[in-house]
């Protein structure tokens, strides 16, 4: 039983984590210390991944008109927008270089790169970055305002900064891609639909990637721990992305920049301090 409530805490973690610039592997990371879940390590490693498959669903759910290109008119005639269509080649376009890296680099990355050190630097380098992006673009009208007026270019600068986060653990694919988004002039509502959208390959094919080299094979228990976390990601996402949506209408990134500084200095302060 026990267990099963940490899976709980999991799923909320990952739901609140996976929506805001904040780092979801730096959040994991400081949970499983604090409250381990007792399954085996390489059951972990594909779990702290396709935990994402909940959250991901969320967007799917509640976006579902702006990412499913076939609609009906009238309720009565099909209708096929195009816009849609010509968004998710941008978006095709964005994963590519995280999606190169990842096949080639996967095992190597995690061995060498998935440590406190680089989350926790990672955390505090992005904050600064949020902070100093938000400060240089005050007073500035952003030059795009809408997913129809997004651009390849656009699309493939912003996929460039989804690589950093595919690299760099701690660094927060959400957090990298709205940076990279506004960098360019894309306006904070349209960053963050971009992100979201973003995800659902990008997840999808993370989570595939670590069932294949999982197996599929699960203990009676890592299968109920794994569908609690992922539905209760999936619960907790609903909510934080309206309130993300609502939040960003009148608010910059900022408090999310300072957040990740201190997450930074609580990870390493605990790490050298309490390890």
């Amino acid at each position: 039983m026990l267990e099963f409530l940490k899976a709980v805490l999991f799923g909320i973690v990952e739901g609140i984590t996976e929506w805001l610039p904040i780092s979801s592997t730096g959040h994991m990371i400081l949970l499983n210390e604090l409250m381990p879940l007792k399954v085996s390590e390489e059951f972990y490693s594909m779990f702290e991944v396709v935990i994402q498959l909940g959250a991901i669903m969320a967007v799917v759910v509640l976006f579902w008109n702006q990412i499913w290109p076939f609609q009906w008119k009238d309720k009565t005639k099909p209708v096929i927008k195009k816009d849609i269509f010509v968004m998710w080649f941008q978006i095709l376009a964005a994963c590519i270089p995280a999606a190169v890296v990842g096949l080639l680099f996967d095992d190597v990355l995690e061995k060498y790169l998935y440590n406190y050190v680089v989350v926790a630097l990672a955390l505090i380098v992005f904050g600064v970055a949020f902070i100093a992006v938000e400060n240089r673009n005050r007073g500035m009208q952003p030059v795009v305002t809408s997913l129809s007026q997004m651009t390849y270019k656009a699309a493939l600068i912003i996929g460039m900064f989804q690589l950093i986060a595919a690299v760099f653990p701690g660094t927060s694919r959400s957090g990298a891609t709205i940076i990279g988004a506004l960098m360019i002039g894309v306006s904070r509502t349209v960053a963050a639909e971009f992100t979201f959208f973003l995800a659902i390959p990008v997840m999808f094919g993370a989570s595939l990637l670590k069932l294949v080299k999982h197996g599929f094979s699960f203990t009676g228990q890592e299968a109920w721990i794994l569908t609690i976390g992922m539905f209760v990601a999936f619960a907790v996402s609903l909510f934080v992305l309206k309130f993300l949506m609502g939040y960003i209408k009148k608010h910059d990134f900022k408090v999310f920049g300072w957040y990740r500084i201190a997450l930074g200095m609580t990870v390493l302060l605990y790490f050298l301090v309490f390890r």
